[in-house]
């Protein structure tokens, strides 16, 4: 049996009978959610990371046009105290033993250097795939009127998929960026792409998402 490509006549059929792929509001009040673009992930020396140069540069104009637009800019972390670590009271990392390596203090969940993180800036420290998973995200989401989250970050098939799907569920119109978004390996990035498009989020372009964050109409608003 062969996989199905991801595009195709057939494929689109199925999903537009579905009813999948309406495009996603945008409201006046967005955030930009930046998901664990620690050196863990973002440098290959790591364990748990790859080269993800062209990510880090993609979310580095986000955060300016953020910086630009008044947007809110909120950082998220993988970090595990060594009890965690060394323990096995994590079911996740029984299932990627490699992920103990994010340790409390350890250069590993550091944000990467190249990326403008500033001390005024939330970051939300995660146990999980989701950043809104047993955190305070949606609470913070919440108190800052946020109405649309814009998600980046790595990797994508992994807690850039589920941050975006629990930022849904949680009320938030989602934009996911794909240019910004980075992966170990191509085939499991696209298939997040598509499926977080089809049911999820507006998978846009690093252009769009910047124009939009940096809105001189909406900055008036806020």
């Amino acid at each position: 049996m062969t996989a199905e490509p991801l595009h195709g006549e057939e494929t689109d059929a199925v999903y537009d009978r579905a009813g999948f792929g309406a495009p996603v509001p945008r409201g006046p009040r967005p955030a930009l959610v930046v998901v664990d673009l620690t050196r863990g992930f973002t440098e290959p020396a790591f364990p748990s990371g790859s080269d993800l140069t062209a990510e880090v540069a993609a979310t580095s104009r986000l955060v300016a046009a953020a910086r630009a637009g008044g947007v809110p800019v909120v950082w998220t972390v993988i970090s595990f105290s060594p009890a965690e670590a060394d323990g096995d009271a994590v079911a996740w990392l029984r299932k990627a033993p490699g992920m103990r390596a994010l340790r409390h203090g350890s250069a590993a969940v550091d944000l990467d250097p190249r990326l403008d993180a500033r001390p005024t800036d939330p970051v939300v420290v995660k146990k999980g795939a989701s950043a809104f998973h047993g955190s305070s995200l949606a609470t913070l989401l919440t108190s800052l009127r946020v109405d649309t989250a814009v998600v980046c970050g790595a990797t994508t098939s992994g807690c850039v998929r589920a941050t975006a799907v629990d930022a849904v569920q949680s009320g938030f119109d989602t934009l996911v960026v794909a240019e910004a978004c980075g992966d170990r390996a191509r085939g499991p990035h696209d298939a997040a792409l598509f499926d977080l498009q089809a049911k999820y989020a507006d998978v846009v372009t690093l252009d769009d998402a910047v124009t939009y964050l940096d809105d001189p109409f909406r900055k008036a608003d806020r």
